[in-house]
């Protein structure tokens, strides 16, 4: 499920490439691809981002959130945890 360099997880991957409409799809990638490479982000709002995504794909698309919590929450954690140097993250909210 996991695409990488060397453990590095590089690319968004799900199983299902049709459980997300389009404006999920573009989501998803903008808040992966701010997640990777945003110079400026901080972990707390890295956080934040991730579950807005999620609340965000839970609205437009009701049945695909159980794919998000399986398949694309953990790959970006994981990025998040990468980025931070982290080998776990915080289970409550951050403010």
């Amino acid at each position: 499920m996991f695409c990488g360099n060397g453990g590095r997880v590089d690319k968004l991957e799900y199983w299902d490439p049709d459980a997300f409409d389009g404006r999920c799809e573009l989501m998803l990638d903008v808040t992966w691809q701010t997640l990777r490479s945003d110079p400026d982000l901080k972990l707390c709002e890295g956080l934040r981002l991730i579950d807005a995504t999620r609340t965000a794909v839970s609205r437009l698309a009701p049945g695909s959130t159980e794919l998000f919590d399986r398949d694309v929450l953990p790959q970006m954690r994981t990025a998040l945890m990468e980025r931070f140097g982290l080998s776990e993250l915080p289970a409550n909210p951050i403010n």
